[in-house]
């Protein structure tokens, strides 16, 4: 098995680990989020809390955390929040 193919189990650890990274900031704003589920190397998660009506929602999630994912598990192509 080769260093880039991550079972599913690795690549759900490694997004968890990502959205631990991520929860304080969103927590000291009043916020949190929650992985849906992860397929297709799509991540789908809810924004919670104040992040919910947050005009920088969007892009809080495009950049902060889809970024830090992507680091964590580089074959993510993209995170959908859920509402």
């Amino acid at each position: 098995m080769s260093m880039t193919t991550m079972t599913s189990e690795e690549t759900r650890s490694n997004v968890e680990k990502a959205l631990e990274e991520i929860r304080p900031f969103l927590q000291s704003d009043g916020g949190d989020i929650t992985l849906i589920s992860i397929e297709d190397n799509t991540v789908k998660v809810r924004l919670e809390g104040n992040c919910i009506g947050c005009s920088v929602n969007q892009m809080t999630l495009k950049s902060g955390v889809e970024m830090t994912i992507k680091k964590y598990a580089p074959q993510i192509e993209e995170v959908v929040n859920i509402s």
